[in-house]
């Protein structure tokens, strides 16, 4: 059997390297010199196997910085099935974390009341949370419940468990989702939540949850950063 040629052994070994985490995205890889001496080969052989992993879209050099490891983009299903973000990061082989920004009663605005069909000023509870998958910000997450949708809200950490689940437990089972997607620019607090520049692409979704007798118990605003985050639609034509 041929040997592998060493630039193609190289890349190999840094691909398994991307892949395991022990070059995490958005951080630079080791040097061009410091590879070089690891590997013990020529500098063009160390530049062969890295313009490769460029090329596949592993990696992106960048003007007096180095070579740093782009972040991988997430295909997100939750368009056309009703997922916990647990459940579908951990089905991708992604570690899902999620940490709450804010939780309190408030009064509805006119926008959350016409999606809760409440009237303007009736009780609900906002929920921000901010989710990340393997250590990375993924979407910034706010929420709004009826104020009659909790039980006892003081003992619920919903960084530990689903909303949904907490609204099944209730006896507010979602069942159907209504989604509206837009496109936005990030401002400067969203930005810094999410890691990205000021003015980064962001994906806007809308949601409104309903139970099976079309009661809608959640109104979410979903911001998902564009850079890492696709979202895959399944579609069949009707006759």
């Amino acid at each position: 059997m041929t040997e592998l040629a060493k630039h193609k052994q190289i890349e190999l070994d840094l691909l398994k390297k991307l892949k395991d985490g022990t070059y995490p995205p958005q951080t630079l890889i080791p040097r061009e010199v410091d590879l070089m001496a690891y590997y013990q080969v020529s500098r063009p052989t160390v530049r062969q196997a890295i313009q490769s992993l460029v090329e596949q879209g592993w990696l992106e050099k960048r003007k007096r910085r180095g070579t740093m490891v782009k972040a991988r983009k997430i295909a997100q299903a939750f368009t056309q099935v009703i997922e916990g973000y647990n459940d579908e990061m951990q089905s991708k082989g992604l570690k899902p974390q999620t940490k709450v920004l804010l939780f309190q009663a408030e009064t509805a605005t006119a926008e959350v009341a016409e999606q809760l069909e409440l009237t303007v000023g009736a009780p609900v509870y906002k929920l921000v949370r901010l989710r990340y998958a393997n250590q990375q910000p993924i979407v910034l997450l706010t929420s709004y419940l009826p104020g009659t949708a909790l039980v006892d809200p003081a003992t619920v950490d919903f960084s530990q468990v689903s909303l949904y689940a907490t609204l099944k437990q209730a006896g507010l089972d979602v069942t159907r989702v209504r989604r509206r997607l837009d496109v936005l620019t990030a401002d400067e607090t969203t930005a810094d939540l999410l890691n990205v520049a000021t003015g980064a692409p962001l994906f806007y979704f809308h949601t409104q949850g309903l139970t099976a007798a079309e009661v809608p118990v959640e109104y979410s605003i979903a911001k998902y950063r564009g850079d890492v985050n696709t979202f895959v639609m399944d579609l069949k034509r009707e006759d």
